[in-house]
């Protein structure tokens, strides 16, 4: 289409495409796109996705510190995936249908606007169509080990005794750290659903045992985690309660900075993260530092290894799909594809090489 026909509106569709109420990664990936639209001159009204794949996994795009850094291919495939669904949210909208209306000739009778506004929209939905602009993400059949953390018995005991003696924290930091590793070591809870616990969660039953509340899981589902035999990890936490003299509300909490008082707001995602990161533990004689994921996959991962049922597992965990706990809880099958000895290599005729 002619662009003049429908003039540039570059501002007002910026002000459509970033919405207010959206998730850190939707702003983030739609904020470096229009930044990237500005930076060429184009019009936000005709975005060119493939050229913007291209880019995204190009040398071009380049970090905060100057140096080249293309995205994966899935990256990539989720990057152009949030941009096709907001450019298809702005379709559907009234408010976008009666600026694409003011923004065609005045002068032209209805029928001609009317035909402007439909041939534009029926163009953009081409360019959003997923065939038209491709991002070609490899398989993957096996992940190696050191992927996905999944920590044994002994290094789990030993994430939550490194927090509780840590001699740069105050002690009542060490405990509200190691009161937060301990229970999403022992349910398995995500760390959204960690900060999101409230006090009267952790105490409610489920079959007439102990059992923890996730008010509002993945897909705002609602579940109970049985703690069964880690129940002790209660004594963590309500002992940090205790010393936080918190009695309702959020029972994660930050502190203030440069203070031992605690905030009455709850933690932040980036701060479990950055709570985890002060605790590097020794995995195979390299220092590791664990994600709450890591912490989501041991819960699974120990479950298994000793024997637990694997419905139970996936219900704790809230997965809809067994497959997905199966892939928590990581292949197992590694002495079963490890090849038996198929024919002699003789080392004998290895020459010597100087160098």
């Amino acid at each position: 289409m002619n662009t003049l026909m429908i003039r540039n509106t570059t501002d007002q569709w910026r002000d459509h495409l970033l919405p207010e109420k959206a998730s850190k990664d939707t702003s983030s990936r739609l904020s470096l796109f229009v930044e990237w639209v500005d930076e060429r001159g184009d019009h936000l009204h005709t975005p060119d996705l493939a050229a913007y794949r291209d880019y995204l996994m190009s040398d071009e795009r380049v970090n905060r510190y100057g140096k080249p850094s293309p995205l994966s291919p899935s990256s990539a495939a989720a990057h152009i995936h949030t941009i096709r669904g907001q450019y298809r949210k702005l379709l559907k909208s009234n408010t976008v249908r009666d600026l694409l209306y003011a923004q065609t000739p005045l002068e032209a009778d209805p029928a001609t606007r009317k035909a402007l506004v439909d041939e534009y929209i029926t163009r953009l939905e081409n360019t959003l169509d997923p065939d038209a602009v491709t991002v070609a993400v490899p398989t993957v059949q096996d992940d190696e080990d050191a992927k996905h953390l999944r920590l044994t018995q002994s290094q789990a005991a030993t994430l939550v005794r490194t927090a509780l003696n840590h001699p740069a924290n105050t002690p009542l930091m060490r405990l509200r750290d190691a009161a937060m590793i301990a229970l999403m070591l022992s349910t398995g809870i995500r760390e959204a659903e960690l900060i999101a616990l409230n006090v009267d969660d952790l105490r409610q039953t489920y079959g007439g045992k102990l059992a923890l509340r996730v008010r509002h899981g993945k897909g705002d589902k609602k579940r109970l985690v049985v703690y069964g035999d880690m129940s002790d990890c209660l004594v963590l936490v309500e002992k940090w309660l205790m010393s936080a003299s918190i009695e309702d509300g959020a029972v994660f909490r930050g502190f203030y900075r440069g203070s031992k008082s605690v905030r009455s707001s709850r933690l932040t995602l980036r701060a479990v993260n950055k709570v985890l990161d002060r605790y590097p533990i020794s995995i195979r004689g390299d220092l590791r530092t664990v994600n709450p994921h890591d912490l989501r996959r041991t819960y699974a991962y120990l479950w298994d290894a000793i024997g637990g049922d694997l419905i139970a597992l996936q219900q704790n965990l809230g997965h809809a799909d067994l497959k997905t706990t199966l892939h928590y809880i990581g292949r197992k099958d590694g002495d079963k594809r490890a090849a038996k000895r198929l024919f002699d290599i003789d080392m004998s005729a290895m020459p010597d090489v100087l160098l």
